[in-house]
């Protein structure tokens, strides 16, 4: 190895060690959007390189995301429940944009209330830093606060040009005086598209891009599961999907496997057949399974997209009618050629699986362990 190369090395090493010192019995304050399992899942890789720096953290979420964050940490972590901001999904995509459209003075006052139980909270306890994954109102103006996002800008319906300017101008001022958004994507060979990239009111010195954010690993195992159904998001689309996979799953030949995304269900797996139906995965064991998948089928979520890229999987992807965001995603690796989507309305897994074979996936710049290190460094 090369002088240059060595002293790279050590250079890098000695950050890490700064890094570590900085972190140790740091008290950090860690919210995690409710919103489906999401946020929950892709924080959790940090939360835990977090824990074995030594840094001692508070979670704060609510719903089925805390669920599964006090299944996964355990003990190692205090855990607080705030209300969320209200959901506006319903039965059908219509609906969804009607309800969310009325429901923003009331997610108005939710962002301002939980601000409110921030303050309330400083007064009494200290915090060193504070790391939000999309709950706008936890930051503090006394406290180095930073936000974890990868919608800077809102997907309007039929993406109207001028609704969306004015929702990232909202998005932008209802974040708050964070000293960094943290953005889980490339900056170049861009995951989450126009999400995260070509922004107007965002200072491009406060967005780093870190990355993609996946709690999953690749994992040497035989691919002996043919399909890996995921069901997953906020209700009633989820108990939706639901219905519709476990009608049409009996037309799929070969081994598969389902996981409904039941984290509160204590119930035993069920056989039917060539089927497995799990109503709750734990990480390990969903983390083993996606590995063993050939094929999987899910949302189009965005930490959805981060697993499948980091585990270099071929998809089809099914948007939760209503999320424009999932719906824009589809679109764009559909038609960037990297995975196959379909409407919910319109899914037929007997022929979708065949025409899903057809896209490669996405080849992330970096894995998940590098972005980990690099958000340690944004905030140490």
């Amino acid at each position: 190895m090369s002088s240059i190369a060595t002293t790279k090395l050590i250079e890098r090493y000695e950050r890490g060690l700064t890094r570590s010192n900085e972190l140790a019995n740091m008290r950090i304050l860690f919210a995690v959007g409710s919103w489906g399992l999401g946020h929950a899942t892709r924080d959790l890789p940090l939360i835990e390189r977090l824990l074995s720096e030594g840094s001692k953290v508070t979670v704060v979420s609510t719903d089925r995301a805390l669920t599964l964050l006090k299944r996964e940490l355990g003990t190692r972590c205090e855990f607080m429940e705030w209300p969320d901001l209200p959901k506006s999904l319903a039965s059908s995509a219509p609906l969804s944009y009607a309800k969310f459209t009325l429901s923003l003075p009331l997610a108005y006052r939710a962002i301002i209330a939980e601000n409110y139980q921030v303050r309330g909270l400083l007064r009494y306890r200290r915090f060193d830093r504070i790391v939000s994954d999309n709950r706008y109102g936890i930051y503090s103006k006394h406290v180095d606060s930073f936000q974890l996002v990868h919608g800077l800008r809102f997907i309007a319906p039929k993406r109207y040009r001028w609704l969306e300017i004015m929702f990232e101008f909202l998005n932008w001022r209802l974040f708050g005086p964070v000293k960094k958004f943290l953005v889980p994507d490339f900056e170049n060979n861009s995951l989450a598209g126009d999400l995260s990239h070509g922004m107007r009111f965002f200072d491009p010195t406060r967005v780093e891009y870190l990355g993609i954010l996946s709690g999953l690993r690749r994992m040497d195992v035989p691919k002996d599961v043919d399909y890996f159904i995921t069901v997953s998001g906020p209700e009633p689309q989820r108990t939706v999907m639901e219905r519709l996979v476990l009608q049409q799953a009996t037309e799929l030949s070969g081994r598969v496997v389902i996981a409904l995304g039941k984290p509160e269900s204590s119930e035993a797996p069920e056989r039917r057949g060539n089927i497995e139906v799990h109503h709750f995965l734990n990480r390990r064991r969903q983390q083993e399974l996606m590995n063993r998948a050939k094929m999987v089928i899910c949302r189009s979520g965005y930490t959805t997209l981060m697993e499948l890229a980091e585990l270099g999987k071929l998809a089809m992807l099914v948007p939760t009618p209503g999320q424009t965001e999932q719906e824009y995603l589809a679109r764009y690796h559909h038609f960037g050629g990297r995975f196959y989507s379909v409407t919910q309305q319109n899914m037929n897994l007997k022929a979708d699986v065949d025409l899903a074979t057809r896209y490669p996936g996405y080849n992330p710049t970096h894995n998940t362990e590098e972005s980990v290190a690099r958000f340690i460094e944004a905030i140490s």
